[in-house]
């Protein structure tokens, strides 16, 4: 059986997915998937040994010089390249506009969320087959049951799996050697208010290199490389890392012993390599979008207004907007939650 899934963002989204498709390789021996995903994620799908071939967008590109993209025939080779596989089924499992879209670049039938399911509106009329899926729960649950009913199987009670198995799967080498003892700390986040101040993550540094560690601080642009550097100042064994491929960081989560991560894509990365990780929340909520896997845990703002859903701190007290619920929450309760963590494996 082959079947195609439309997911096209963001990074920590596709890794949600995964667990749907480990349920559907359980239950349907032999199924094959195609996967259509940014060009930005691409390696992402290709992590789970059920997945087959990727198909790539890229619509930002399309969107900023759109006139250009039609002119040039981009759209017409995607729709042949999406058309060209013969699928028994195929599915949209991130319903919005963006997704639904693609879906309409399908000649055949797709299978989606039914209407007032979907998170964006109208995204429900690209869909021949639709599921009321309640919304109200982790995107990772969502998903096995969108598949699972889609496939007509029944949804299994286990906990979810990723599938994914890095000591089996070509990582690339790293150009550099890294120490035997290390961690991540992923201090990056796409909003304001889910950052941990850096003052906070230099202590937590500081704390991690008396016990014989050496951190490494990924980065996704300039702007985090430089927050990296004024972290890794703090310390000879810190280092701020230039930007890495996806292959390039699960390389090294499959190589450290642990990690602290902000709410963003790669404390995402950690649990699906398994990776022992900590990860610290303040104005978004575990129970929609949080960390899921062995040997996950979260450091959650006690605050009364958290979560909040706020991309900037709406406090009177916040310093430039910064969120004063992760302020509250000290390098120390972070460092003894990760040393017991570690001490546990």
């Amino acid at each position: 059986m082959r079947v195609l899934i439309i997911k096209l963002t963001s990074m920590g989204d596709l890794m949600h997915a995964l667990p749907a498709l480990t349920d559907a390789a359980n239950a349907i021996p032999g199924i094959e998937f195609d996967w259509v995903v940014d060009k930005n994620f691409s390696a992402v799908p290709l992590w789970h040994p059920a997945v087959k071939n990727v198909i790539t967008t890229a619509h930002r590109q399309w969107k900023k010089s759109f006139i250009q993209t039609w002119r040039a025939g981009v759209f017409s080779d995607f729709k042949q390249q999406l058309n060209q596989g013969d699928y028994d089924l195929v599915i949209d499992l991130q319903n919005n506009m963006k997704s639904a879209t693609v879906s309409w670049f399908y000649n055949g039938d797709v299978h989606g969320l039914d209407k007032g399911y979907c998170r964006e509106k109208f995204a429900y009329k690209a869909y021949k087959h639709r599921y009321a899926i309640p919304e109200r729960q982790h995107a990772i649950d969502r998903m096995r049951q969108i598949l699972s009913q889609a496939l007509n199987y029944a949804l299994p009670d286990s906990p979810p799996n990723y599938g994914t198995d890095f000591s089996q799967y070509d990582l690339p080498k790293l150009d550099f050697d890294l120490p035997e003892k290390v961690l991540i700390f992923v201090h990056n986040a796409s909003w304001l208010s889910k950052l941990w101040p850096l003052a906070s993550w230099q202590q937590l540094v500081a704390k991690a290199v008396e016990q014989g560690y050496s951190v490494l601080l990924p980065c996704g642009n300039d702007e985090e490389y430089q927050r990296a550097q004024a972290i890794a100042a703090i310390s000879e064994q810190a280092y701020a890392l230039p930007r890495l491929s996806l292959n390039e960081v699960a390389a090294l989560a499959h190589r450290a012993k642990g990690a602290v991560c902000s709410d963003t894509g790669l404390a995402h990365l950690a649990a699906v390599a398994g990776l022992p990780a900590q990860t610290i929340y303040g104005s978004t909520a575990t129970q929609l979008i949080g960390t899921v896997g062995e040997n996950q845990h979260h450091i959650v703002s006690e605050l009364s207004c958290a979560p909040c859903y706020k991309r900037t701190c709406p406090k009177p007290e916040a310093i430039n907007r910064e969120p004063v619920c992760m302020a509250e929450i000290s390098a120390e309760t972070v460092w003894h939650r990760l040393d017991g963590l570690l001490q546990a494996q």
